[in-house]
């Protein structure tokens, strides 16, 4: 049975010596952090069959907060160290937390390999739309013509769809959620937690201090309306496309199940130590 109240969920979870975190006021990391802590604790997972992975980057300084196994790995490679760990033991929870740079740029081959390979990883992405920590470049998703510090006079790069691009690699369990959109996010997480191979879900967050005020977006609270206001459910515009019109979708977006990676490298450790008993 899952925590009753935020402070069984802070006691059991965090590392309080840690507290309060770094995150800029208004940041929706915090949100979105604790998205991935109520999920795991609904379904009730050991603690120590956890193992919480990030690399570099605003979205990577979540692990540092878990009381879970946890690993700070390198900028962009979080999903080949994650590859390692459920290769070595297949039996823990593998969750790797990444940021949209981190994720889509220079851990972007990392990102559709692993996909590919289907690997009983659970992917979730803190996507803000821009560098936050590194001073507000521009990333893979941060929307054509908006403003950054590396694109003073607008961007006129395309932005990933991330969901997108994780399916079209081979996810197997694929959703967007907000961190205004708090218990559809966590939602998704549990559905990837219980998925039997990659799982992807992009968590779109805020950034007040870089993303926001570049772009006049107002202070987290016209941010959060925001998403509020413009975020539709697939589900809703599968019934009635017109009500899709210039909206972000959210939601489950696919979920197939396929044979997972380490089932299949498990089959070719079995035949091997056949031919030496031979």
């Amino acid at each position: 049975m899952g925590c009753t109240n935020c402070s069984d969920i802070t006691k059991k979870y965090y590392r309080i010596e840690r507290l309060p975190h770094i995150w800029c006021p208004g940041c929706g990391h915090g949100t979105l952090m604790n998205t991935v802590v109520r999920a795991i604790d609904k379904l009730g997972l050991n603690k120590d069959e956890v193992v919480v992975v990030s690399g570099i980057g605003c979205s990577s300084r979540a692990p540092g907060y878990l009381d879970f196994n946890t690993l700070h790995t390198t900028h962009g490679r979080a999903l080949a160290f994650a590859t390692g760990i459920k290769l070595a033991n297949p039996k823990l929870h593998v969750i790797v937390i990444m940021g949209d740079g981190d994720s889509s740029a220079i851990g972007g081959n990392h990102l559709i390999h692993a996909a590919r390979r289907n690997i009983d990883i659970t992917t979730i992405v803190f996507n803000n739309n821009i560098y936050g920590m590194t001073g507000g470049q521009f990333s893979p998703t941060t929307p054509h013509g908006d403003f950054a510090t590396t694109a003073p006079f607008g961007n006129i790069d395309k932005p990933f769809d991330l969901c997108n691009l994780a399916q079209g690699a081979g996810a197997t369990f694929v959703g967007r959620g907000t961190a205004y959109h708090a218990l559809l996010m966590q939602k998704l997480i549990e559905k990837g937690l219980q998925n039997k191979g990659f799982s992807f879900i992009e968590g779109l967050s805020l950034c007040p201090t870089y993303y926001g005020r570049k772009n006049k977006k107002g202070n987290a609270l016209k941010m959060h309306e925001f998403l509020k206001d413009n975020c539709v459910d697939k589900r809703v515009v599968d019934k009635d496309p017109e009500k899709g019109k210039n909206k972000i979708l959210i939601g489950e977006f696919y979920n197939n199940p396929k044979i997972e990676y380490t089932e299949g490298y498990q089959v070719i450790i079995d035949k091997f130590q056949k031919l030496g008993e031979m």
